[in-house]
């Protein structure tokens, strides 16, 4: 697996940093509201970029850029993430990882060996809803296994949901509230359609719902709010 995709500057993939974003072509989900459908679908036809064109660049870009974020696809699919990211962090960069959660044992693996400074872990759903929200029946002990393993970890971390209307109730939230309780930061994102989506035609949950799901998951959650909504 290589990177397939690159937004070259970023300010909002990860707070407070300007940013490159890279993404990985593949994944173990198929979630129907997924934007990066052809990454996902057909990681074969994606197009490669050459490592050393990345290097380069970030090489040049020390003190303008101060973070790369790794995102997919589902990037700890990656055989040689490990390495890859060994090679960003000795450029000096911070690096943020985006996950499904699907590979704890990878997860561990990189903040044992102190390769990542930042996690933004979906939470596809409430647990009786998942595998219908994921598009695929899994292991659902490995997304709890991630969950555990952030919560009991010293790196700053995020849990977040993409909020789709046909997808997630009230009690949904509720029951994520419930799961992840005492995680210190829960964002719920707006969801945008677009034909890039696998299934184009969802709608986004209302702000108005978006808001009464904020107040029952901050009874259990650290921090709450919303994501790409209007103020």
């Amino acid at each position: 697996m290589d990177f397939s995709g690159w937004e070259k500057l970023s300010l909002l993939d990860f707070d407070e940093h300007i940013s490159t974003t890279l993404f990985v072509a593949g994944c173990d989900f198929r979630c129907p509201f997924c934007h990066n459908s052809s990454l996902v679908l057909a990681p074969g036809k994606a197009p490669r970029i050459p490592w050393q064109e990345i290097m380069n660049y970030l090489s040049k870009r020390k003190g303008i850029l101060d973070a790369v974020c790794i995102s997919g696809g589902e990037p700890t699919m990656m055989e040689d993430l490990k390495e890859k990211i060994g090679d960003i962090k000795s450029l000096g960069y911070e690096v943020k990882l985006d996950t499904n959660g699907s590979r704890p044992e990878v997860l561990q693996d990189l903040l044992d060996k102190k390769l990542i400074d930042y996690v933004a872990m979906d939470i596809k759903n409430s647990k009786e809803k998942y595998a219908m929200t994921s598009g695929v029946l899994l292991e659902l002990s490995k997304v709890e296994k991630s969950i555990d393993i952030l919560k009991s970890s010293q790196i700053p971390f995020e849990f977040r949901t993409t909020a789709i209307l046909e997808y997630h109730s009230l009690r949904d939230f509720e029951e994520i509230g419930k799961w992840i309780k005492g995680a210190p930061k829960y964002f719920i994102q707006r969801y945008i359609d677009n034909e890039n989506c696998i299934r184009h035609g969802l709608h986004e949950l209302p702000k108005e719902k978006a808001l009464e799901a904020k107040a029952l998951l901050e009874k259990n959650i650290g921090f709450v709010d919303l994501r790409g909504y209007s103020v």
